[in-house]
């Protein structure tokens, strides 16, 4: 089975080392390097579809007629003419000219497919001869050549996502963090009609959006027309190259969008959704002021006394994003956090939008999200099509404290929490159903994992046993075989001998609470697994009742009686594989195990490493339990009648008057409170141990690298001296 997760980061690790041998930086690389994924991605395709073409041609006289490009029209797949497909390219003659080759591969598909002219990458000349070589040779892998799905759309994200926080192609900002894309795609659900998305950057929404209706069992293409503007050149080809790659199609033009409307589009838009620049201050006041697109009686928020620009653009964005929608339109997007409480002009327009009863959820994200960025930021939404019984309500969810630790400066949500969120939007439009769904997800995928404990469990007895049958018959040979070690000195009034029996003592007092330690684990084993498999079987047969908030909460509570004991029995397993490992350490190490005959030292290693694999798994199964049943717990204990109610510091629907109480703020933050602080389970200890080890890491590492240009810039200046 194909781990995607460890190819995307070997393509990269291989991919980014060339880099660094190279004479090319990060903006010079990233562009090419992205075309190559490209051209592989494409040459699979058109071999897939080609092989179903081929069945399906005619034939005279037994010869079947040649494709054609029309034969590929409607297939997800661009018509790659033989010298653009990957495998030419790959075979070239050793002294070929490689760089030359794919440039001309890149022009042959532009020639064939109208949305890719003038977009691919065609600098390849620029390459070394070999580092060129050895790029394609990476995205040549076997597992690449055999993917299928969209194993290439999520490497080709995962390198502009690379990109991005190593800080090629204009900072990152052409890359919106996925954990925000999903947010507002599951909060709007683009499922139909026109797709705007006026700031569209490498067109993540809109492959997001793709994923999102494929999932339902539909086609994206047949459905929805994209539309993307981009004020770079860069980022409109690569959000055609993304599309392409996703097998889907798009209008993407190049254009200021603060000055190059799209008439077309004003009040035709199904769904908007966009991470726009935030806090821009240098647009013309005089170029928008006749704007269809500012609505608003304000229209421009405020102009700056020195600049004689926009002081700040945020409020253009948002009143753009609003007049693009047609009468029933939802729009989600990305907004600086300050804009939900900005005064002045700013004020004035947000509460003509609060007015307009289209506003209808804010969530605030809390720090690191971004790549490039540390800061906060909040994610609004509006929905013309709202209810009358919703229509003078919003939904404010402050959701700076969810989020899951990538690294020091990194955060994004796990699915589960994405999923979470997702839910309190869906009980907030009365979507019970749904939200039900969800808890009988997670309880169908608790129970599945706790079934594979006990397999996990059992596997640990056979490492542990000989293992430990090892260290005994080490035990009883120990004073007829050990070397006393008398040639030692003596080290604090101790001869070698006093030494020598004191390790003894300790190795057998190791060895001793390593056998207690095993009989409490196999007493809390066969307790929990008898226990484990009854209810099992009678979980079995709750089809039915997981339909209801009544039988789901009955099931929740059932298991939650064995939450102590796997917890317990994740400690027993841990005590006991750090103690079999202390008991080897001390034989090899004190007692000198590896030199007495009695001691098979391949053996025991065989074993050690068979236990810390075993152990691994048993632990894994009992923490994706525990993981998988916690998401069950977060929402029953929130919601426990399966019906939206305020819950404090995470959510409240508040009203039109409510809001106007609080100057007209539409920050969350203000109208949810503080959620009373719960007692830290172990769970959210290893997590915040983990971000401190992260924290910790990185700042060890800027260390070295500070020391390292301290000494070069003291060494400069012995030079000049």
């Amino acid at each position: 089975m194909l781990n995607i997760s460890q190819l995307e980061s070997s393509l990269w690790e291989a991919a980014d080392q060339l880099r660094a041998n190279s004479k090319l930086n990060a903006n010079e690389y990233s562009m090419p390097v992205l075309g190559l994924i490209f051209l592989r991605h494409a040459t699979n395709r058109f071999n897939a579809v080609k092989a179903e073409i081929e069945k399906g041609l005619s034939s005279r006289g037994g010869k079947k007629r040649p494709i054609t490009i029309d034969d590929f029209k409607g297939k997800s797949a661009i018509f790659l003419p033989i010298e653009a497909q990957y495998d030419r390219i790959l075979n070239l003659a050793e002294n070929a000219d490689i760089g030359k080759a794919i440039n001309a591969a890149m022009k042959a598909i532009e020639d064939e497919t109208q949305m890719l002219q003038g977009v691919l990458p065609k600098e390849y000349t620029s390459f070394e001869q070999d580092l060129l070589y050895n790029l394609v040779r990476i995205f040549d892998r076997e597992e690449l050549r055999t993917a299928t799905g969209d194993v290439f759309g999520r490497i080709y994200e995962y390198f502009l996502n690379k990109f991005a926080m190593s800080g090629a192609q204009e900072g990152g900002e052409f890359f919106t963090p996925p954990s925000l894309v999903r947010t507002i795609v599951n909060m709007i659900e683009p499922d139909r009609g026109n797709v705007l998305d006026p700031a569209c950057g490498s067109a993540g929404m809109f492959v997001q959006t793709g994923h999102f209706v494929e999932n339902r069992g539909e086609d994206a293409a047949a459905k929805i027309t994209f539309y993307g503007q981009e004020k770079s050149d860069t980022n409109t080809r690569l959000a055609r190259m993304n599309l392409a790659v996703h097998g889907l199609e798009g209008i993407i033009r190049q254009g200021n969008t603060f000055y190059d409307r799209w008439e077309e589009l004003l009040g035709q838009c199904d769904f908007v959704m966009s991470n726009p620049p935030f806090n821009v201050d240098g647009v013309s006041p005089e170029k928008v002021k006749t704007d269809s697109r500012l609505f608003t009686e304000k229209k421009i928020p405020g102009i700056a006394a020195k600049t004689k620009a926009v002081s700040n653009a945020n409020y253009l964005w948002i009143q753009y994003f609003y007049s693009y929608l047609n009468e029933r339109g939802r729009a989600g997007f990305v907004m600086a956090s300050s804009a939900s409480d900005a005064g002045h002009g700013e004020k004035e327009i947000r509460e003509e939008l609060i007015a307009t009863q289209a506003v209808d959820m804010i969530i605030s994200i809390g720090t690191n999200f971004f790549y490039t960025k540390s800061l906060p930021c909040t994610l609004w939404f509006f929905d013309k099509g709202k209810p009358a019984e919703r229509q003078d309500k919003v939904l404010m969810i402050d959701a700076r404290n969810v989020y899951r630790v990538v690294t020091r400066k990194i955060r994004d949500f796990s699915e589960e929490q994405l999923q979470n969120i997702t839910a309190i939007a869906w009980l907030y439009r009365g979507q019970q159903e749904r939200y039900l769904g969800l808890v009988g997800d997670y309880l169908n995928k608790t129970h599945q994992e706790a079934a594979t404990i006990a397999g996990a469990l059992t596997q640990l007895e056979s490492p542990l046993a000989k293992l430990t049958q090892m260290l005994e018959t080490f035990s009883d040979r120990l004073g007829a075989s050990l070397p006393l070690l008398k040639d030692l000195p003596e080290v604090e009034g101790l001869v070698a001998e006093d030494i020598a029996n004191q390790n003894i003592e300790t190795f057998r007092a190791t060895l001793s609470e390593l056998e207690a330690g095993i009989q409490e684990f196999t007493a809390a084993r066969v307790g929990l697994i008898g226990e484990l498999q009854v209810h099992l079987a009678w979980f079995a047969t709750q089809a039915e009742s997981l339909s209801t908030n009544e039988g789901q909460k009955v099931c929740a509570a059932r298991f939650a009686l064995f939450i102590p004991q796997l917890k317990t029995l994740q400690k027993y397993i841990n005590e006991v594989h750090k103690v079999g490992t202390r008991a080897v350490e001390l034989a090899e190490k004190k007692l000198e195990a590896r030199k007495q005959d009695i001691w098979d030292g391949k053996e025991v290693k065989k074993q050690r490493d068979a236990l810390d694999i075993v152990r691994d798994q048993a632990i894994s199964a009992i923490k994706s339990t525990l993981y998988v049943k916690a998401q069950v717990t977060w929402l029953q204990s929130r919601f426990p009648e399966a019906v939206f109610v305020d819950v404090p510091g995470l959510c409240k629907v508040v009203t039109r008057d409510e809001i106007t109480q609080q100057d007209s703020s539409l920050t969350p933050g203000r109208y949810v409170g503080v959620t009373a602080l719960d007692g830290e389970d172990e769970e959210d200890f290893e997590e915040r141990m983990r971000e401190i080890h992260l924290e910790l890491a990185s700042l060890n590492e800027e260390a070295v690298e500070l020391a390292a240009s301290i000494a070069a810039n003291f060494e400069e200046l012995t030079i000049i001296g």
